[in-house]
């Protein structure tokens, strides 16, 4: 048996090669999506689609892996990314985009599944750095993915949805060679669940321990959600960024996110603990949204923006965390898998109510409203953190 370190790493290098792919097609759909002409809420309905899906299979995979084992599951999913690429790449009407941004959204939520490995080969107070070690590999792969897909985009319209297929295959091969099977022994029975979405979070909330943790993260990513899906508006309005200056803004949040993710959250968890992470993290995002909305000057934008990286990359592992230690061995995909649930309804829900924000009230009125949501989540983990140090002077 690999140890656990080599399994973590093996993990994070088939992470941030499907990420590569994701990265490289993510920029390009929307200017893929114009090349048709579609009505507004029919591109509305493209760019959730993604995020619809994950919402419905995400909780699924996650149940399927405390079931048949988390290897299997990556690799029907990769599979299933591979394909949605390759339907990208092929794409000469917009019903080919659904098709792909529909099977990619399905096969989008083995991120749950590789969660579910990093519970399965951690101790407990090291798992926040595993999980950061899985928000390290998505800062990565959304700095190289649009960087090749600069690259590949000029070739022509299918090279980028072909080099995306490419590098998902590599995971897929990376997970049949290297990666071994981590669920538990024993740990198949798992607790009977609804599968659909809606029912699996209805289920998650029905435990006390999952519940507010679950809220916190609903308010979250909702917030961060809205703010991401315009951000390129606002640096458009508010600072008249050409497309390369924007480009560069997101590069700098991606490398932000690697170095928060990849090198302080391990330190800080060890130091503070994942609830006052937690807390800390949330505060420090909610005051750079609100110093961002403010914002008129490129010097001020880049000086706000490590405050929000920092307090993001503290929030979103130690959520994670503190959701996986809050289940049993046998339900760590189904809590995971509800977890990544709650985040994809949320990326439904925030960005449509961003654009409607954007029409009615401008372009600082995303990032507002998510600095309001997120002061509503840091008074959730204000509570959650009292009572956790009320069980342990309790206990």
């Amino acid at each position: 048996m690999p140890s656990p370190r080599r399994t973590l790493t093996t993990l994070f290098l088939i992470v941030f090669t499907d990420l590569v792919g994701f990265g490289i097609v993510i920029p390009l759909l929307p200017l893929y999506a114009e090349h048709f002409h579609p009505a507004p809420w029919v591109f509305g309905l493209l760019m959730a689609a993604y995020s619809a899906m994950q919402f419905v299979f995400s909780p699924i995979l996650g149940r399927l892996s405390d079931r048949v084992g988390r290897r299997p599951v990556l690799l029907i999913s990769l599979a299933g990314s591979v394909t949605g690429f390759v339907l990208f790449a092929l794409a000469h009407s917009l019903a080919w985009l659904f098709a792909s941004r529909l099977l990619a959204g399905i096969c989008g939520g083995n991120i749950a599944t590789a969660q579910a490995v990093i519970a399965d080969t951690t101790p407990p107070e090291k798992r926040a750095h595993g999980m950061g070690m899985i928000g390290a590999a998505f800062g990565l792969g959304f700095i190289a993915g649009p960087a090749l897909a600069g690259v590949l985009a000029p070739i022509s319209m299918a090279a980028p949805g072909w080099g995306a297929a490419v590098f998902s295959l590599v995971a897929w091969t990376m997970t049949l060679l290297y990666l071994p099977e981590t669920r538990p022994t024993g740990a198949a029975g798992g607790t009977a669940a609804p599968a659909s979405g809606f029912a699996r979070v209805a289920f998650a909330f029905s435990h006390a321990e999952l519940a507010p943790l679950l809220a916190i993260g609903f308010l979250v990513v909702t917030g961060f959600a809205a703010f991401e899906v315009t951000f390129a508006q606002f640096l458009h309005e508010r600072l008249q960024l050409p497309h390369s200056g924007v480009g560069f803004l997101f590069v700098y949040v991606g490398v932000l996110a690697v170095a928060v993710q990849g090198g302080l959250v391990g330190r800080a968890t060890r130091r503070f603990g994942e609830r006052s992470l937690l807390f800390a993290g949330l505060v420090g995002t909610a005051a750079g949204l609100l110093l961002l909305a403010t914002a008129h000057r490129l010097a001020g934008v880049l000086t706000i923006l490590p405050l929000i990286a920092l307090g993001t990359g503290f929030v979103t592992p130690s959520l994670s965390s503190l959701v996986s230690r809050s289940a049993r061995a046998d339900e760590q995909g189904a809590a995971l898998g509800a977890f990544q649930g709650i985040g994809s309804l949320a990326r439904v829900i925030g960005p449509f109510t961003a654009e409607l924000a954007v029409g009615a009230w401008g372009v600082a009125a995303p990032p507002l409203g998510a600095a309001v949501l997120t002061v509503a989540a840091a008074v959730g983990a204000g509570m959650v953190l009292r009572r956790g140090r009320g069980a342990a002077q309790g206990g």
